[in-house]
């Protein structure tokens, strides 16, 4: 039996990527393919600290651009060896809400750190522990903020100018265009539906494991998630 895949949402902040993790989490769950979500940063003890220092602490507004970088790569390294690696060897499907494809593209290029040592860095956190396959959902600026104005608790990363989400989105385009095997770029702007089928298609179409109804492991079931933002 084909092993079951890892993967990973990516997007800007508003582009309704957590929305579509929690809908395939539920056709999976339908199929009783097993499965586990989990989210960036975060998905373990260590790594939610991390989240919070990130995004809600009331000191982080003068954190540096480096000084991000390397909490998102410990939350990352931890979150990899403790769950994500685990899970798929136990023959899991995991579905990760960001990976290091938002390093790469919110510090690397919409923080303009230098790419090389980004690349390094993401590679050291994750070793060999790479996304199967990767969707972006892609929407305009403007989109993405009339998303976000709904009321909730606002972190550090939607408090970012327009210019910053234009070049995150660049990014994950740019992105998409260097990796089409991997990436697969998803109009977000349209329903909820339409995207939901169009992601299943391409994944029951690439992986034969996701096809085969098969009993869910004997694992905890996935908590809801919170959007993560970053």
């Amino acid at each position: 039996m084909p092993r079951l895949p890892f993967i990973t949402f990516e997007g800007s902040e508003g582009c309704g990527k957590s929305t579509q993790v929690q809908r395939l989490a539920a056709r999976l769950n339908k199929l009783q393919i097993s499965f586990l979500v989990t989210r960036e940063p975060g998905g373990t003890p260590i790594g939610e600290t991390i989240r919070e220092l990130l995004q809600f602490a009331p000191h982080n507004s003068a954190m540096v651009p480096e000084t991000e970088l390397l909490l998102f790569e410990a939350s990352r390294s931890q979150l990899v060896r403790e769950t994500i690696k685990p899970a798929l060897e136990r023959g899991v499907c995991v579905i990760a809400d960001r990976f290091f494809d938002s390093t790469t593209v919110y510090q690397g290029a919409a923080r303009r750190l230098d790419r090389e040592v980004v690349k390094r860095l993401n590679a050291f956190a994750v070793g060999d522990c790479v996304p199967d396959i990767t969707f972006v959902l892609d929407v305009d600026a403007a989109t993405a903020q009339s998303r976000m104005q709904k009321p909730r608790r606002a972190d550090r990363m939607e408090q970012q100018p327009a210019e910053f989400y234009e070049h995150v989105r660049r990014g994950y385009r740019d992105l998409a265009a260097r990796e089409p095997n991997r990436i697969v770029l998803i109009d977000g702007s349209r329903n909820a539906d339409e995207i939901e089928n169009e992601i299943w298609n391409v994944l029951s179409s690439r992986f034969l494991a996701l096809t085969v109804n098969r009993q869910s492991a004997k694992i905890p079931a996935p908590r809801p998630v919170p959007d993560p933002k970053i």
